[in-house]
């Protein structure tokens, strides 16, 4: 931590990051992880555990996050809670903001210091601000556009990093999946991680899973595997026709960043031909915003978007009410769902649509993440509903 000697004699601690709003507001700290600049939209996750797979998730990619729990990297980090799959890709996050410097880490677990993996992932970091208040800044104007900057010496170019926060358009239009997509096909079949034996195989798959990588999560892929399917994982822009002929039993839409509508100039026509197929689909996130505006529905921006791992759910067709892990700043809009899409889940938060079927067809899609690790687990039936879907499909083929 540099100092410089204050008028009383003491010496102050020179700040050495810096948070920068597009309105203006500039928010002093310590930085830690890599040096540089990057802008992106700052939001707030509320969850409490988990903060090494929230930073590799891929949706994350374009914005900055906010640790609402304070003490963020006290258990370390290590080469197996990484949700990113296209490790030569971006990175997930590009920036983060927390409360409290981070502590050493104290866990059996873990092989480096949190400060030391930013480094090496070229995330920059900045702790020492009241991350509450700027939680309820985001709570009251929305998510802000924002530069996250970190020098050793405390100097920084104040108006360049301004102009740069002002002058970034935003995620609205903004089509990120290129930079976090697969350049090429790959099989999966790595299963979740279990307490002294690390990840398993499938061995035995029983079904054939296309998934189209819009930013996909490790553990989607281990839970497909865990299920009995032997996954092949293809590029966001592979064809309708591509994807058929690999002869799927069933496709599933992934997760990933940026507005649902830019990514569906292409991606929207491959899911209306996968529907029209009547090859059992189930989608995750944007993967349910672009399933949304395929069958006819619009997504709107969020005000301060839904991310954090104790989000209430209720399953309409039950009443039951799950616990899940969000992280979206987009939405369908319920009022646009046609007549054959049927809402199978919506947020207690703020009653945000979380899940759609539609009528008559192997097709279905939540908003959250069933997958999440390292939890809630209440959503995880899905992916065995999925599993019953293509089940289905093949004794009535």
């Amino acid at each position: 931590m540099n100092t410089k000697q204050a008028d009383s004699g003491w010496p102050e601690p020179v700040p050495t990051a810096l948070l920068v709003l597009a309105d203006g507001t500039v928010l002093e700290g310590f930085g830690l992880g890599a040096e540089g600049k990057a802008v992106g939209e700052v939001c707030f996750n509320t969850a409490m555990t988990g903060y090494q797979e929230i930073l590799t998730d891929p949706s994350y990619a374009g914005q900055i996050i906010t640790f609402t729990f304070p003490h963020i990297g006290n258990v370390g980090t290590n080469d197996e809670d990484i949700e990113t799959v296209n490790l030569a890709a971006s990175p997930g996050a590009r920036g983060v903001v927390l409360h409290s410097a981070i502590t050493d880490p104290s866990n059996y677990r873990s092989a480096r210091h949190l400060d030391g993996w930013l480094k090496a992932r070229g995330v920059i970091g900045l702790a020492g601000i009241d991350t509450r208040a700027l939680t309820a800044m985001i709570r009251e104007r929305g998510m802000p556009n924002a530069v996250i900057a970190h020098a050793r010496d405390g100097k920084f170019d104040l108006d360049a990093l301004k102009q740069e926060a002002r002058e970034w358009p935003g995620l609205v239009g903004m089509d990120l999946v290129p930079m976090v997509t697969t350049a090429q096909r790959y099989s999966w079949d790595e299963t979740p991680w279990q307490w002294g034996k690390g990840y398993g195989r499938e061995e035995a798959p029983q079904y054939n899973v296309v998934a189209i990588d819009y930013g996909i999560k490790r553990n989607i892929l281990r839970l497909l595997a865990a299920n009995g399917c032997k996954v092949t994982v293809v590029p966001a822009k592979t064809s309708a026709d591509d994807i058929l002929a690999l002869k799927p039993d069933g496709v599933f839409l992934s997760n990933g960043p940026g507005d649902p509508a830019a990514t569906g100039e292409y991606a929207v026509p491959v899911i209306k031909q996968l529907i029209a197929s009547g090859t059992p689909t189930f989608g995750i996130c944007l993967g349910h915003q672009m399933l949304g505006i395929a069958v006819g529905a619009k997504t709107l921006k969020m005000h301060q978007g839904h991310h954090g791992a104790n989000h209430p759910v209720k399953e309409l067709g039950t009443g039951k009410v799950e616990i899940t892990s969000m992280n979206h700043g987009f939405a369908v809009d319920r009022a646009t769902l046609p007549a054959d899409a049927e809402e199978t889940h919506v947020s207690l938060f703020d009653g945000s649509n979380a899940g759609i079927q539609l009528k008559g067809k192997p097709v279905f899609s939540v908003q959250y993440h069933p997958e999440a690790s390292p939890g809630p687990r209440d959503s995880r039936y899905l992916f065995e509903r999925f599993v019953g879907m293509m089940k289905a499909g093949r004794k009535s083929s």
